[in-house]
């Protein structure tokens, strides 16, 4: 049931269309639009997820980690937001045909909430953390960018000041941030989950999350983080956007640029679920790399890297995630999650109910 299975069945034409490997997601938020339209206007999260659900179904996407920060930012990177979205998705999944799990984005500086964090993550089964550090950003806005801090801080309905408090309130807590990041490690990994570190700008910083057994490395800023990475042999993740775009929006480097280098590893759909398949054809159709080792970057890799060895392959007995692609218009038409449709369109939805 729900598997790839040599056994006779009906038969389907596929002809001009690539049958492929389902789209594995590490790292999205383009859920949030469903759950909050606008900031001031949020919707019940059973529905919300339903809706997020075919959305990742129509870009192909047949397993997810929805990436939910618990920070000192607040609002819906709060702690408390953070923890009803975990309950929320052990509560739905049973019932939604992409797999949807939660990334837990827990920011560095949040240590006196780290038994909160630690009972959320158990209860509600969390696999994937990232460990990031939004106090830099914060400081800089503040230096240079006092109008993007005030709009920061009009998100969380607070003032720059009452923002600027919190900032420094976190930054006195520095000296024991490094121990404590480490024994929530040794809890994470305790309870089997997985661990990396986000937006990494130096080797030594790589090197730190390395030593607290967090070794996969998240959108790193530079390539030199990359390359360290990469050399220490552990996966190098990028956005799919700054394939898709040319680059990056924050103007960090080039994803494609490291691509070439050969230092990534997987590409994720960071804040555009689209741009998951529309990366693989890019980078094929630019000649960086064959349209089979691109779609690796999004489905068997990451399989591989969370120990999801049923996904990522169309191998006999694997669970049956499969995303069906018009070679012509690069359109996905056909997905299916544990072998149930979970979208059709097209062409292909005549030739399957015609």
């Amino acid at each position: 049931e729900g598997q790839i299975t040599d056994i006779p069945a009906r038969e389907l034409d596929l002809s001009g269309y690539l049958l492929l490997p389902g789209i594995i997601d590490l790292h999205g938020d383009g859920f949030e639009r469903h759950l909050a339209p606008r900031p001031s206007a949020p919707f019940d999260p059973a529905k919300a997820l339903a809706s997020a659900a075919a959305e990742l179904a129509v870009n192909g996407i047949t397993t997810a980690w929805l990436a939910q920060s618990w920070s000192w930012e607040g609002a819906h990177r709060s702690g408390a937001a953070a923890q009803a979205l975990m309950k929320a998705v052990a509560q739905a999944r049973a019932r939604l045909l992409p797999d949807m799990r939660v990334q837990l984005r827990l920011e560095t500086h949040v240590i006196d909430e780290h038994p909160q964090v630690l009972e959320a993550v158990a209860c509600n089964g969390v696999d994937f953390v990232v460990f990031n550090n939004h106090l830099p950003e914060a400081q800089e806005m503040a230096n240079r960018r006092p109008d993007r801090l005030a709009q920061w801080a009009a998100q969380t309905r607070r003032t720059v000041d009452d923002m600027m408090q919190i900032v420094r309130a976190a930054e006195a807590q520095s000296d024991r941030v490094p121990a404590a990041l480490a024994a929530i490690a040794a809890q994470f990994a305790a309870l089997g989950v997985s661990m990396g570190s986000h937006d990494d700008d130096s080797a030594a910083t790589r090197a730190f999350f390395r030593s607290i057994g967090a070794p996969i490395a998240e959108f790193p800023t530079t390539s030199e983080a990359a390359l360290a990475a990469h050399v220490a042999g552990e996966p190098v993740l990028m956005g799919a956007p700054n394939v898709v775009r040319g680059g990056s929006q924050t103007g960090n480097i080039a994803a494609e640029e490291l691509i070439a280098e050969g230092l990534v590893d997987v590409l994720m759909s960071d804040y555009y679920y689209p741009a998951l398949a529309q990366s693989a054809f890019a980078l094929a159709d630019r000649g960086r790399q064959s349209l089979p080792q691109a779609w690796e970057m999004i489905s068997t890799a990451p399989a591989r890297i969370m120990g999801l060895a049923d996904r990522g392959h169309l191998n006999n007995g694997a669970r049956a995630d499969i995303t069906v692609v018009n070679a012509r218009t690069h359109q996905v038409e056909l997905t299916l999650c544990h072998g149930r449709i979970a979208h059709v369109a097209g062409e292909l939805a005549c030739r399957l109910w015609g």
